[in-house]
């Protein structure tokens, strides 16, 4: 009940006005749209549409954009007598995945397990992008020490992945 008085709030209560230029921009290019496609015999392109109107392919874009509906995540796509498929079913976040998000607190697990001294070095080298000899000044020790803690470091990391 709560969504269904939200969602007509919403749409009552709109205040996103589109400029009436944009608009007149978006119904121009719907026109010339339907004028291309009876004199090219196919859909037209969005470059030929704006080339007709003598405005940028990005203008053509936003004004279409701007008069579209906006649609439900919840709006079915597919539906069978079993299950229905919804546009939210399409999106997906790739960089977002569980096996990231796994990756990431083995990572996190692993790093916290080393001393002091190594978390220091590898904070330096990979997050800071300090270079060996960098990190060897700043912390008073060989760059050949930085090195050796750096790959101890790291084998303890792969080996708790």
């Amino acid at each position: 009940m709560i969504l269904g008085e939200m969602r007509r709030y919403v749409r009552d209560n709109n205040s996103i006005r589109v400029p009436r230029s944009l608009r007149d921009l978006a119904y121009k290019a719907l026109q010339a749209k339907e004028k291309l496609s009876a004199q090219l015999l196919r859909e037209p392109k969005l470059e030929e549409i704006a080339k007709e109107l003598s405005v940028g392919k990005s203008e053509v874009i936003n004004a279409l954009d701007a008069i579209s509906d906006p649609v439900s995540l919840y709006e079915p796509v597919y539906s069978d007598s079993a299950d229905s498929f919804y546009i939210m079913d399409q999106i997906r976040d790739a960089s977002n995945t569980d096996e990231s998000w796994i990756n990431t607190i083995a990572l996190k697990e692993a790093i916290a397990k080393l001393d002091k001294r190594e978390k220091n070095i590898l904070a330096m080298r990979f997050f800071r992008g300090k270079t060996q000899t960098e990190v060897a000044k700043e912390i008073g020790i060989s760059q050949a020490q930085v090195s050796r803690i750096e790959k101890t470091a790291l084998e303890k990391v792969r080996n708790k992945l």
